[in-house]
């Protein structure tokens, strides 16, 4: 939160700045709306490409509330301004893109304006999109526009001023918007290249792997990918090995993106689930592959030569070094495993249930520098995963209270971990809780 005071604080006058000066210049005429579109026109082979491409965006993420149809919109993205809702991008006529022209549909995904010529929030990533190639875009507007119309009005952005002004965004878009299709690199293989615009595209992975400047813009250069946050979760670097106590390979890219799950790291949660669900764990083996060359193309060749050792007997010797330290009744925190956790965790001691048993001496997040993304796991457990084979976390949330929160994690971490001590424990527990009971 304080990095979203500080934007609220030093954004909210340079906001002022661009709608002033992009108002002067911020007009989109209206693109005429279409009949009724004959989707017939519309082979199955692209529409189906479509689908896949869909899947690579996490257009059914961001616009499908909870207990919500299918890319209706609705979901509320909380920001420090205000709450954005997700529209319907069903082609309902009313409510939804129905009326929308393949001319209308590429400038909102090239320019970031609607088909009526209001600018959108860059919560919409088309600073990403924008890198599609023309013959993906039109795939992809074939499978929105042959999938079912809904009817449903989601609720409407509510921002403070002056971010309430669209027009302000334009000075946002000289700044931070490079329009057209990503070009292929003639240095790097066709593998490598297809990953890159994967990721750097429609994947639109940087917006929640990259930090964010004081206008909320992505830094770039060595920032690129090196660690974000989305949703109140810290989102870990894609090209460095940060605070995962195993490095990263291109093996376990590859099985943690077409599964959720990763045995020398563990199991995706957070808005990371139904990245996994809806767009990853869709895509064909070979873009997935394509994907992780590209990450692992930014490692040093330090990492790499790391990468290549056998990791797998480096796991099993953190896990047995843990496990052997395991005292069930010996202080309050340990007491707390024994009857909460050590059933799915302890990796020799615990019982064989459904599922994967992820090991905690090699989470990423026990070793992390913020207790925030293990607090928020405790308190709400994870209760849709990216596949349902993963198995499910039960929330301990109304089983426990916050003083054997902090005893339950404060043991975790010193004996998983190995680490010191997490500061001001007590008070990120009292706050997540009360932060994520509004959810």
């Amino acid at each position: 939160m304080s990095k979203a005071k500080k934007v609220m604080k030093w954004g909210s006058l340079a906001v002022l700045v661009a709608v002033v000066v992009g108002g002067i210049a911020s007009w989109n005429s209206e693109i005429a709306p279409i009949e009724k579109i004959d989707t017939s026109t519309f082979s199955p082979e692209l529409i189906a490409k479509g689908e896949k491409l869909a899947s690579v965006g996490d257009c059914a993420v961001c616009h499908t509330r909870p207990g919500g149809e299918r890319m209706t919109g609705g979901l509320a993205m909380e920001i420090p301004f205000g709450t954005i809702y997700s529209t319907n991008i069903t082609p309902d006529r009313e409510t939804g893109i129905g009326k929308w022209s393949y001319d209308a549909f590429e400038r909102a995904m090239r320019k970031g304006v609607d088909r009526e010529g209001h600018y959108l929030y860059p919560a919409f990533p088309y600073t990403a999109f924008t890198k599609t190639t023309d013959e993906d875009l039109k795939a992809l507007y074939a499978y929105l526009m042959s999938q079912p119309a809904v009817k449903y009005q989601p609720e409407e952005t509510s921002l403070m001023f002056p971010f309430n002004i669209r027009q302000g965004v334009v000075t946002w878009n000289w700044l931070f918007l490079e329009q057209g299709a990503m070009q292929p690199d003639p240095q790097q293989s066709a593998q490598w290249n297809r990953g890159a615009y994967l990721t750097e595209g429609l994947g639109h992975c940087s917006a929640c792997h990259s930090p964010r400047n004081i206008m909320y813009g992505e830094k770039g250069g060595a920032d690129h990918l090196a660690g974000g946050e989305a949703e109140g979760w810290s989102a870990p670097s894609l090209v460095a090995n940060g605070d995962s106590p195993i490095i990263w390979g291109h093996k376990d890219l590859v099985e943690f993106m077409s599964t959720g799950f990763s045995a020398n790291h563990g199991v995706a949660a957070g808005p990371m689930a139904p990245v996994i669900e809806e767009g990853l764990s869709q895509l064909p083996p070979e873009d997935i592959e394509a994907i992780a060359t590209y990450l692992m193309s930014f490692k040093t060749n330090e990492l790499k030569a790391i990468d290549t050792s056998n990791t797998t007997n480096l796991a099993a010797t953190m896990n047995a070094m843990a496990e052997a330290k395991v005292e069930p009744l010996s202080t309050e925190g340990a007491r707390l495993f024994s009857g909460a956790c050590m059933a799915c965790h302890a990796q020799e001691k615990g019982a064989k249930l459904y599922g994967q048993r992820p090991s905690l001496a090699l989470n990423t997040n026990l070793h992390s520098d913020s207790p925030d993304n293990v607090i928020r796991v405790m308190l709400d457990g994870i209760q849709k995963p990216a596949l349902d084979s993963l198995g499910y976390m039960p929330a301990f949330r109304h089983n426990l209270s916050d003083a054997q929160i902090v005893s339950l994690l404060a043991y975790l971490r010193q004996n998983y971990a190995e680490k010191p001590a997490w500061p001001d424990l007590e008070q990120r527990v009292k706050a997540l809780r009360a932060e994520t009971e509004k959810q």
